[in-house]
């Protein structure tokens, strides 16, 4: 078999590529943006200058370069995109109307699956990095129109999740950052004894999923799931032919 290189590449064979914020927070082991997160390979993409007060401020001067980042990991072989903030819900029908792969830029793009699993009745607990910016615009974005389904929670005011997510200080307590994430989440179900599934909205969140589903007992989607889920599809599993 001939294989061609591409030009200036010098990486091959990851399927999914990541379009980061221009960050300065550490990413844990479990983050959208530490290698390690995945069983299979990534590759990453900085958007410069998207930062995280310009995506809490829905930046629309970034689509063109969320654009051109998803068009480079394309011609780099990735097979789909997803980026390392909910928030990038909003260049989402921008980035994926000009690509030829899928593209699943925010984890609130599971929130259609999640309230296809529950009764009508059921609420959807979300844990945002700031609940203030999460607006209808956002969903909207997305072409979700179940507010009425959605119990929004942020982690704005947490002072060790703020440090570390928001005021970028370059460190992060994770033991502290998990008993704030549990301490939010048990205070959403308690007030809203209606929700049935939690979703993460924030890429620095998946490290703290098994914590959430072990401190409410309810199913926990975030990033991770849903790169997960792009994987299998784009990568299905080979089964042998055996008994």
């Amino acid at each position: 078999m001939l294989f061609q290189a591409r030009k200036n590449q010098t990486s091959y064979g990851e399927a999914i590529g990541i379009l980061l914020l221009d960050s300065g927070a550490p990413f844990i082991q479990g983050d959208v943006g530490n290698a390690t997160t995945y069983d299979f390979p990534v590759r990453f993409k900085r958007i410069d200058g998207l930062t995280v007060p310009r995506i809490f401020a829905h930046d629309q001067s970034f689509i063109q370069k969320m654009v051109d980042g998803a068009r480079e990991l394309e011609r780099e072989g990735v097979k789909a995109i997803t980026g390392d903030c909910g928030f990038m819900a909003i260049y989402q029908t921008e980035v994926s109307k000009a690509v030829d792969i899928p593209v699943l830029l925010s984890s609130l793009l599971q929130i259609p699956f999640i309230k296809a699993t529950l009764p009508a009745s059921a609420k959807i607990g979300i844990l945002t990095a700031n609940s203030k910016a999460l607006t209808p615009e956002v969903f909207e974005r997305l072409g979700i129109n179940a507010r009425e389904s959605l119990v929004i929670s942020g982690m704005e005011n947490c002072e060790n999740f703020r440090a570390a997510a928001i005021a970028e200080t370059g460190e992060l307590d994770s033991d502290k950052i998990r008993t704030e994430t549990v301490e939010r989440a048990r205070e959403l179900v308690i007030r809203n004894p209606g929700v049935r599934s939690i979703l993460l909205e924030c890429s620095l969140m998946p490290p703290y999923s098994e914590a959430v589903q072990g401190a409410t007992g309810l199913p926990v989607y975030d990033y991770i799931t849903m790169i997960n889920h792009a994987y299998s599809a784009i990568k299905a599993k080979h089964y042998a032919d055996t008994m």
